[in-house]
C-alpha cells in the first residue's frame, strides 16, 4: 500500500446484492448514530440557549432575592442570590468558572484586564453559535449518508427484481 490513504469509489452495479446488503446496513448505522448525534447537539443547544436566556435576565434580579436552590430533582432547600450580577458557569470536567453576567463597561485602573475576560453571555452565545456550525455540518453528512443510502437501496432493489428475470431465462 502507498503512504497516502486514498478512497477509490467503486460502482455500485459491480456489488453484488449481499455486498449491497452489507454497505446498506452499515449506512443505516452510520446514519442512525449520526442522526442520534444531531438530536445531542440540538438538545445541548437548546440548554445553553436556556442558559443564556437566565443570564440575561439574572443582571437585574434584586440583592437578596430568595430562591429554590435543588439539591436533587424533587428536592429543594430555600436559599438567597447574594450577588446577583455573578454566576458561577460549569466548563465541563467539574470546573466552575465565576464570571460576571453581562459584560459593561468598565472604567479605572482594572479595565484592560477586565475587558479579557469572557462573561456569561458570551460564553453562552460562543456555545451556542458553536453548537450551530456543528449542528449544520453535521446536517449536511447526514443528508450525504441518506442520499447514499438511498442510491444502494435503489440499486439492490433493482439487482433483486433482475434476479428473478435472469433465473427464468
Amino acid at each position: 500500500m502507498s503512504g497516502g490513504t486514498q478512497q477509490q469509489g467503486v460502482s455500485l452495479d459491480q456489488l453484488s446484492a449481499q455486498q449491497l446488503t452489507a454497505v446498506k446496513k452499515q449506512l443505516d448505522e452510520e446514519v442512525e448514530h449520526l442522526t442520534t448525534s444531531f438530536a445531542q447537539l440540538q438538545a445541548a443547544q437548546i440548554k445553553f440557549k436556556d442558559c443564556l436566556r437566565c443570564v440575561k435576565t439574572q443582571g437585574g434580579t434584586p440583592d437578596k432575592k430568595e430562591i429554590l436552590v435543588p439539591l436533587t430533582n424533587s428536592l429543594y432547600v430555600k436559599g438567597n442570590i447574594s450577588s446577583p450580577d455573578r454566576v458561577l458557569v460549569d466548563v465541563g470536567t467539574g470546573f466552575y468558572v465565576e464570571k460576571v453576567c453581562l459584560q459593561t463597561h468598565r472604567l479605572g485602573f482594572f479595565s484592560d484586564t477586565i475587558q479579557n475576560v469572557k462573561s456569561a453571555a458570551e460564553f453562552y452565545e460562543g456555545k451556542v453559535k458553536d453548537l450551530a456550525g456543528n449542528i449544520t455540518d453535521l446536517e449536511a453528512i447526514i443528508q450525504n449518508k441518506s442520499s447514499s443510502l438511498r442510491a444502494v437501496e435503489e440499486v439492490l432493489k433493482q439487482k433483486i427484481l433482475a434476479q428473478p428475470q435472469q433465473s427464468s431465462s
